[in-house]
C-alpha cells in the first residue's frame, strides 16, 4: 500500500502559536493508538523536529554525526550489546602486534554519486579526517594513526604508532561516516558542506538554513548494517530534519501532530508524554558525562584543597533529582559516564555533599572572611568563579537550570559564581576558550569507550596542544594510565586501568559529574521502528515507517 503524506512545515507562525499552546497546557490528551494489525504505509514523509542546526552537515560535533547518520554508512556498526558488525567493511582481522588492522570492504557498494566504495575511498577518508576533514575524528586517531593503503580493491590496510584495543569499536561512530572521494576531491568546500555525499539509506536533496534540511530516499541503498531492522531501500520516501530550537514547541509539535518525531524532550514533559501514550526513547550517551572540570593553571582552582571545597559545597544528587524529575540521571564521575564500559563506581561516589568540610578546607586555605553578601574574602580579594556555559549548543535549557542551582549552592560556603551563558556565536567564534578565560567549565564528550580519558587528559604541549583538556592539566603518570588501558587487550585489565584513571581524576579533584547526558526521542505511535543508533543514541530513519 503506498499513501504518500504531504510535507507539513513549521511556519513562524504555527510556531508562535504552539509555544503559546504549550504554555497554557503541561499536557493533551492521550495520542490516537494505531490498531493492532495495523498495515506498513510505503512512503510518505517523516517530520522530525531538532533542537539544534549544525555549521555543516559532516564535522565533529555530536548533532553533525547525528543527521550525517542518515546518508553517510560507516565501516561497522555497534549493536545494543556493545558488539562491532558489518557495515560497509564486511570483516576485520588485527595483526599480532597490534599495530595493523585490515578491513574487508563489501563488494558492489557506490556512492550516490555513482563511484565505488572501494578501498582507495576509505584509505582516503582517513587521511582526510586526520588533515583537518573532521577534527573529532583526528583526535580519536590522534597519537594512534599512521596510515591507510588500498591493499587491493576490497581491502584496507589501517596502520597504527601502537595498540589500541578498541580502536575498531571507535569507528561505530558517526564522526567515522565515509564520504565520496570524488567529490571531496572536485567539489568546494562549501558544497561538500552543504550536501555530503556518501552511500547511505537518505540523499540531501536541500537544505534551507535556519530552517530544515530535506532528505530523500536513495532507491539504489545496498549497504544497510547487520543490525537494521530490514533490507533493500528505506520504507518513507522523504525526511524532513526541522530544526526547532525550543523544547516546548518541540513537544506541541509532537502533541499537534505537525511533527511525527522530536529530539530532546524536556525532563518536565517525560511523564505527560508517557500518559499520552506516545513512544518515547532514551539513550545514556557513553563517554564523558556533563561534567564540570576546573581550570588547573590559575587561582583559585590551582590549590587542589579549594577544587575539593567547591565539590563538597553541592549537593548535586539533590540537584539532579529536582530539576531532573526522575528522567536526567545523576552522575558522580568526572570522567566517564555509567553507560561506558570501565565504569568506576568508585570514582563516583568520591565525594558526597559535606558543608562542614567545605567550609574547614576554605578557612584551612585562609578565605576566612566574608563579605556583606557572605562571599569569601581573603587579603581584600572576593572569591570569586568564573563560570561560562555553551547556552543553546553543549547545554540545553535542564542543565542551565541545574548550572543555577550549582550557583546557589556554591554561595553558601562562600564561592561567588559569575554563571555566564555563551550565546552559539560566541561559542563558535572560541569565546571563553583559553586558560585565562575561565575558573570553571562545562561539557561533555560521547564516545563508545573509556578510551575518551586519552582525548579529555592527555598533557597539552607547544609541539603538541590538547585544546580536548579543559583543566589544563597535564600529568605524564595520569597519561600513562590511560595509555597502558588503551593498548591493553585484556578487557578485565583494561576495565581495572581505566577505572584507575577515573580514581585518579577524582582523588585530584581535576573534575566532578553533575549528570549523565541523554538523547531522547518522542515518537507518534503512528510511526514504527525508529530507534536509537547505539553508539551515540542519534535517530536512525532507516527502518521507520508508518502504518494505518
Amino acid at each position: 500500500m503506498n499513501a504518500p503524506r504531504t510535507r507539513r512545515v513549521l511556519t513562524a507562525t504555527a510556531v508562535a502559536a504552539l509555544a503559546a499552546l504549550a504554555l497554557s497546557a503541561c499536557s493533551g490528551g492521550a495520542v490516537a493508538q494505531p490498531a493492532a494489525d495495523a498495515e506498513r504505509v510505503d512512503g510518505g514523509t517523516i517530520v522530525y523536529a531538532h533542537q539544534q542546526e549544525p555549521q555543516c552537515l559532516f564535522g565533529g560535533w555530536i548533532e553533525q554525526a547525528y543527521i550525517s547518520y542518515q546518508f553517510l554508512d560507516s565501516l561497522f556498526s555497534l549493536t545494543e550489546d556493545g558488539e562491532v558488525v558489518p557495515w560497509l567493511a564486511d570483516d576485520w582481522a588485527v595483526s599480532d602486534d597490534g599495530l595493523t588492522y585490515t578491513l574487508t570492504l563489501k563488494d558492489g557498494v557506490e556512492f550516490t554519486d555513482g563511484t565505488p566504495v572501494d578501498a582507495a575511498a576509505v584509505a582516503y577518508n582517513f587521511d582526510y579526517w586526520v588533515a583537518g576533514g573532521n577534527s573529532t575524528a583526528a583526535v580519536w586517531l590522534g597519537g594512534y594513526y599512521e596510515s591507510a593503503e588500498a591493499v587491493d580493491d576490497l581491502t584496507v590496510a589501517v596502520h597504527l604508532s601502537r595498540p589500541y584495543a578498541r580502536f575498531v569499536e571507535n569507528l561505530t561512530q558517526g564522526y567515522f561516516g565515509i564520504q565520496s572521494q570524488h567529490a571531496l576531491e572536485t567539489r568546494s568546500e562549501e558544497e561538500n558542506c552543504e550536501q555530503p555525499i556518501g552511500s547511505g539509506a537518505f540523499v540531501v536533496e536541500k537544505w534551507n538554513r535556519g530552517e530544515n534540511v530535506i532528505l530523500t530516499r536513495n532507491d539504489d541503498y545496498t549497504s544497510w548494517p547487520e543490525n537494521a531492522k530490514h533490507t533493500g531501500p528505506a520504507y518513507v520516501e522523504e525526511v524532513d530534519w526541522r530544526f526547532v530550537a525550543d523544547g516546548v514547541t518541540r513537544v506541541s509539535a509532537l502533541r499537534s501532530g505537525e511533527a511525527d518525531a522530536i529530539y530532546d524532550i524536556p525532563a518536565i514533559e517525560w511523564d505527560g508524554l508517557e500518559g499520552e501514550q506516545y513512544e518515547l526513547h532514551k539513550y545514556v550517551t557513553p563517554g564523558r558525562p556533563q561534567q564540570v572540570s576546573f581550570n588547573t593553571t590559575r587561582e583559585p582552582f590551582s590549590d587542589e584543597n579549594l577544587r575539593k571545597a567547591f565539590v563538597y559545597s553541592l549537593d548535586r544528587e539533590s540537584i539532579v533529582d529536582t530539576i531532573g524529575h526522575g528522567v536526567i540521571p545523576f552522575e558522580g564521575n568526572g570522567g566517564v559516564s555509567r553507560a561506558t564500559p570501565g565504569y568506576s563506581e568508585k570514582a563516583a561516589d568520591w565525594y558526597a555533599y559535606d558543608a562542614d568540610e567545605a567550609n574547614r578546607l576554605l578557612d584551612e586555605a585562609g578565605w576566612t572572611e566574608r563579605d556583606d553578601d557572605g562571599y569569601r574574602v581573603k587579603d581584600g580579594k572576593t572569591l570569586d568563579v568564573v563560570f561560562p556555559y555553551n547556552a543553546g549548543t553543549i547545554i540545553n535549557a535542564d542543565g542551565a537550570s541545574i548550572f543555577q542551582a550549582v550557583q546557589e549552592q556554591a554561595k553558601a560556603t562562600g564561592f561567588k559564581v559569575e554563571l555566564i551563558p555563551v550565546p552559539p556565536s560566541e561559542t563558535w567564534a572560541g569565546k571563553y576558550a583559553g586558560r585565562d578565560a575561565y575558573d570553571i567549565s562545562a561539557g561533555y564528550w560521547t564516545s563508545v569507550n573509556a578510551g575518551i580519558l586519552y582525548i579529555n587528559w592527555r598533557p597539552s604541549t607547544e609541539d603538541n596542544p590538547n585544546f580536548s583538556n579543559s583543566a589544563f592539566y597535564d600529568d605524564p603518570e595520569l597519561e600513562a594510565i590511560i595509555l597502558a588501558a588503551n593498548s591493553e587487550s585484556d578487557l578485565e585489565k583494561q576495565n581495572a586501568l581505566y577505572g584507575q584513571a577515573q580514581e585518579y581524576i577524582a582523588d585530584h579533584a581535576l573534575a566532578f559529574g553533575l549528570y549523565d547526558r541523554l538523547s531522547t526521542l518522542g515518537v507518534n505511535p503512528r510511526l514504527r521502528d525508529v530507534w536509537q543508533e547505539h553508539a551515540q543514541g542519534g535517530p536512525t530513519f532507516y527502518d521507520a515507517y508508518f502504518v494505518e
